[in-house]
C-alpha cells in the first residue's frame, strides 16, 4: 500500500504509467457506488474520454430517473467528454446489438486519436458484449410469442427465462415487458445460434468499485429521496404528457416503471416509494451477481473500495496499472 506521501506524489506529479499494454479501461460497479465520479477524475488525469455503459442513460429527457448526474463529468472546471448518453428518444427500445455497434464506432475513433478510452457503467451485458466482442443479432419482434406470454406474471416469465442457457442480461429484467423481450431474444438465438467475435475482443484493464452492502443501501435510499425532491415525478409526467405511452415507460423498469404506475393510478404514493426502493436494492444485488459471474467467466476485476477518497482511488489505480503491465511483460 502506498504511504500518504507516495500517494500525493503520484497524483500531483501524475506518475500514472502510460497504459501501454491495454486498449481500454473499464470501470464498473453497482448503482450508487460512485463509479462515474471516479471515471471522470481518472479521465481528467489521463486526458481521455468516457464511453457510458448504461442501458437507460441513452434516452433523452430521462435524466433524473436514470441518474445521469452530468455534473459529475466536470472536474475542476474541465468538462470530460462522454459518449452514448442522450442518443435516442424515449419510447424507443435501444438494445445491446445497437450498443455494441455504437460503442465500437466511438472506440475505434478514440484509439486512432491515440487515447485509451474509459468504459464506465453498470449494465453488465453491455460491458461484456464489447469486451468479448460477441457476435449479436438484431432480433425482430415475435408477435405470436408475445401474445402467448402476455398473460403470464413476472415470476412466471423469469422462470421461463432462467431455463435458457445462453448469455442474457437478466439484470434489467424487472417488468413483464422486459422479461418477454428477453425471452423473445433467447428464442431467436435458439434458432440462429450466432458465433462470437463479430468484433475483436478488447484487452481491457477492469476496475470494480466495491461498495459495502449497508453503505450501498443507505446511498440508494438517500438518492431516491433526493431525486424525488429534484422533480423525478414531474419528469415522468412530462414524458407521458408528451405522448409517450405508459407501457413504453414501464418497459424501462425501476423508476420509470413505478412512477408511471403511480401516475396512472395503479399504485399509491406510499406503495410506489416502498416498491421502488425494494426494486432498486434488488437491481444493485443483481448487478453484483453479474460482475461476480464475469469473474467466473474469466475476467479479472481489480476491486477498489468505494469509501476511499478519489485521490486514493487514483493512487491505487496507478498500482494496479503497474502490476497489470508487469504481469504482461513477464
Amino acid at each position: 500500500m502506498l504511504t500518504k506521501v507516495d500517494r500525493q506524489d503520484t497524483i500531483e506529479n501524475k506518475i500514472i504509467p502510460p497504459m501501454g499494454k491495454y486498449e481500454l479501461i473499464t470501470i464498473l460497479g453497482p448503482t450508487a457506488s460512485g463509479k462515474t465520479t471516479f471515471a471522470a477524475a481518472l479521465a481528467k488525469h489521463l486526458n481521455t474520454e468516457i464511453i457510458s455503459a448504461d442501458s437507460r442513460q441513452v434516452y433523452r429527457r430521462m435524466d433524473i430517473g436514470t441518474g445521469k448526474d452530468l455534473d459529475d463529468y466536470t472536474m475542476a472546471g474541465i468538462k470530460i467528454p462522454y459518449h452514448l448518453i442522450d442518443i435516442c428518444e424515449p419510447g424507443t427500445k435501444y438494445n445491446v446489438f445497437q450498443y455494441q455497434h455504437d460503442f465500437f464506432n466511438i472506440f475505434h475513433r478514440l484509439r486512432k486519436e491515440g487515447k485509451v478510452p474509459i468504459l464506465c457503467g453498470g449494465t453488465g451485458m453491455y460491458i461484456e458484449a464489447v469486451l468479448k466482442g460477441y457476435k449479436l443479432l438484431d432480433v425482430p419482434p415475435n408477435p405470436q410469442l408475445r401474445d402467448l406470454l402476455k398473460e403470464k406474471s413476472l415470476p412466471e416469465l423469469e422462470k421461463i427465462l432462467a431455463s435458457y442457457k445462453t448469455l442474457h442480461n437478466k439484470t434489467d429484467v424487472d417488468s413483464p415487458q422486459r422479461a418477454i423481450r428477453a425471452i423473445e431474444i433467447e428464442e431467436y438465438y435458439q434458432n440462429e445460434s450466432p458465433d462470437k467475435n463479430e468484433f475483436e475482443a478488447i484487452n481491457s484493464l477492469i476496475i470494480g468499485i466495491d461498495i459495502d452492502r449497508e453503505a450501498r443501501r443507505k446511498k440508494i435510499s438517500d438518492r431516491l429521496q433526493s431525486r424525488l425532491d429534484e422533480g423525478m415525478i414531474d419528469e415522468v409526467r412530462k414524458l407521458i404528457d408528451s405522448g409517450i405511452h405508459p407501457d413504453d415507460l414501464i418497459y424501462y423498469g425501476l423508476e420509470y416503471k413505478y412512477l408511471t404506475l403511480y401516475l396512472t393510478g395503479k399504485l399509491t404514493y406510499e406503495e410506489m416509494i416502498r416498491q421502488l426502493e425494494i426494486a432498486i436494492h434488488q437491481f444493485a444485488k443483481r448487478q453484483m451477481t453479474w460482475f461476480r459471474g464475469m469473474e467466473r467467466r474469466g475476467f479479472t476485476i481489480h476491486w477498489i473500495d468505494a469509501a476511499l477518497p478519489t485521490e486514493e482511488k487514483l493512487a491505487l489505480f496507478a498500482q494496479i496499472d503497474n502490476r497489470f503491465n508487469n504481469t504482461i511483460n513477464t
